[in-house]
């Protein structure tokens, strides 16, 4: 009986074991996609209560509602916060660009309303909305309005 001197793993051994990772591979990026666009979404939700927020304390010190996100957002240098510049929100959210949504405001001093929409299919699906009332609402096939349902 002659004894074989193994070195190593046979082809067939390593391709068993790139199918098995392939298969687990092929099982779990659709679950990894899904769950990022749904981190996004939440992002762009708590953004959304941040605006809101930020939107109450701009009332209530300057006795208007900001028109524009920069005018929630940083001022400019070490300049101290103002109605132009009210230092409430992050500089990325004043941009209107933040988790992978486009943060679109329309303002009045009497009232505001504030879209997000996702940058790309990878970001989310779903479109938002929120007004001065605070409710945040949702769309999942086009930009959301105060007529599309509130998320519960």
């Amino acid at each position: 009986m002659q004894k074989r001197n193994r070195k190593g793993f046979s082809l067939i051994e390593l391709l068993i074991v790139i199918a098995i990772i392939l298969i687990i591979a092929a099982i779990a990026i659709p679950k990894l996609t899904q769950a990022r666009k749904a981190a996004y979404e939440m992002a762009a939700i708590r953004s959304l209560h941040t605006l809101n927020t930020s939107q109450v304390q701009y009332f209530s010190t300057y006795g208007r509602y900001a028109q524009t996100m920069q005018e929630l957002g940083p001022p400019p240098g070490s300049a101290a916060p103002s109605p132009a510049a009210a230092d409430l929100i992050p500089n990325n959210l004043a941009s209107g660009l933040a988790s992978g949504y486009v943060f679109t405001m329309v303002g009045t001093p009497a009232g505001y309303t504030v879209n997000a929409d996702p940058q790309s299919d990878t970001t989310g699906t779903r479109h938002f909305y929120t007004d001065h009332s605070t409710v945040i609402r949702q769309n999942f096939e086009q930009p959301a309005s105060e007529v599309d349902q509130e998320i519960q």
